[in-house]
């Protein structure tokens, strides 16, 4: 059996996750994904467009994946972050998300 260490959120204050309309499921088992990794649910900002800053945390949503990264610089009101770590997202036989960790 192999036993692994979860990969924790080094965070300050706001939490971005960005949701594009995703479904219900893949937020829900996002937002439960982060708080496996570190984040309370209430640093969490679930937005379209955040309002980060140099240093914070933006979370992208993939269906297969969380890409977790932080704002390097902000230029005209974007942002721009550069990869911390990815969440890897996985599905059981029937579709549905499920927390292997």
């Amino acid at each position: 059996m192999r036993f692994f260490k979860l990969q924790k959120i080094n965070y300050e204050g706001t939490v971005w996750v960005l949701n594009y309309n995703n479904p219900t499921p893949l937020l829900d088992h996002a937002i439960h994904m982060l708080e496996r990794h570190g984040v309370r649910r209430e640093d969490m900002t679930i937005t379209e467009t955040p309002i980060a800053k140099v240093g914070s945390i933006v979370v992208e949503i993939w269906p297969y994946e969380l890409v977790v990264g932080r704002v390097r610089t902000i230029r005209n009101e974007s942002f721009i972050s550069g990869t911390e770590f990815k969440i890897e997202l996985k599905l059981d036989e029937d579709g549905n998300y499920i927390d292997y960790l």
